[in-house]
């Protein structure tokens, strides 16, 4: 029995150092999704075909894996796909909120307080309902309020500059603004009800699901068809006005 030439070993060896371990995505990864260190995993890729922009092990990529674990992707990846940083955008750089609104919704801002925030316990992907609250005044000058609910089951994006959960069920301290996923027709509504009044959200449960997850409604708090009536609170008594 003869062995290997020399001239074979070296092409062997040739052969198995010419190709690099790429970090691909180990699954689909959606736009706006969060990704994990589960979402990748080290594929063998050949030498000739790396790009410059793949992440290649040898070259720091177990720390920069754990970089990644975090981000969002702003754009899709397929599973197997090579990972790259065009792709994925980390919590802290600019374009993450852009990343994470689905295709046609708007992200707009409103100011927030303790009383107006659920006693600032609203989180980042929570669901609320948006009331506005107007201070009117009646024929003979005395002072009014008015409630009405504009917006249902509303997703908020952002809670300050927060965009996820950290640290359990804290909120970042003392943020005055609350970020919200709308359609546009709903965000120049909340540009001009910020305009009338005060923005109050009250905070969803997690198993209400009867409400349109769009936020579209058709009924005031009060159960009155949208554009029938507003409740009005005149000397601690609520009457209807049209």
């Amino acid at each position: 029995m003869f062995g290997p030439t020399p001239a074979q070993q070296v092409v062997r060896e040739e052969r198995q150092v010419d190709a690099a371990e790429v970090l691909v995505a180990r699954t689909d990864i959606g736009i706006g999704q969060i990704a994990t260190q589960a979402s990748f995993r080290w594929q063998s890729w050949p030498n000739d075909a790396v790009s410059p922009a793949f992440i290649s092990r040898r070259n720091g990529g177990d720390d920069l894996m754990l970089e990644l674990a975090g981000a969002i992707a702003r754009a899709p990846i397929l599973a197997g796909e090579p990972i790259t940083a065009q792709k994925l955008v980390k919590a802290g750089q600019g374009g993450v909120l852009a990343a994470i609104l689905p295709r046609g919704m708007r992200a707009t801002s409103t100011p927030i307080s303790d009383k107006s925030a659920a006693g600032r316990m609203i989180l980042p992907n929570d669901r609320v309902d948006v009331i506005l609250i107007r201070r009117l005044q009646a024929r003979d000058r005395s002072e009014t309020f008015s409630s009405e609910t504009l917006f249902e089951n509303i997703r908020v994006l952002a809670i300050g500059q927060q965009l996820e959960i950290k640290d359990g069920r804290k909120t970042e301290a003392g943020a005055t603004t609350a970020t919200l996923e709308l359609t546009p027709r709903q965000a120049e509504l909340l540009a001009l009800a910020n305009s009338l009044g005060e923005i109050t959200l009250t905070l969803r449960s997690i198993a209400d699901l009867t409400a349109d997850a769009s936020g579209a409604t058709s009924a005031d708090p009060f159960g009155k068809p949208r554009g029938d009536k507003v409740k009005v609170l005149q000397y601690g008594a609520v009457v209807g006005v049209n």
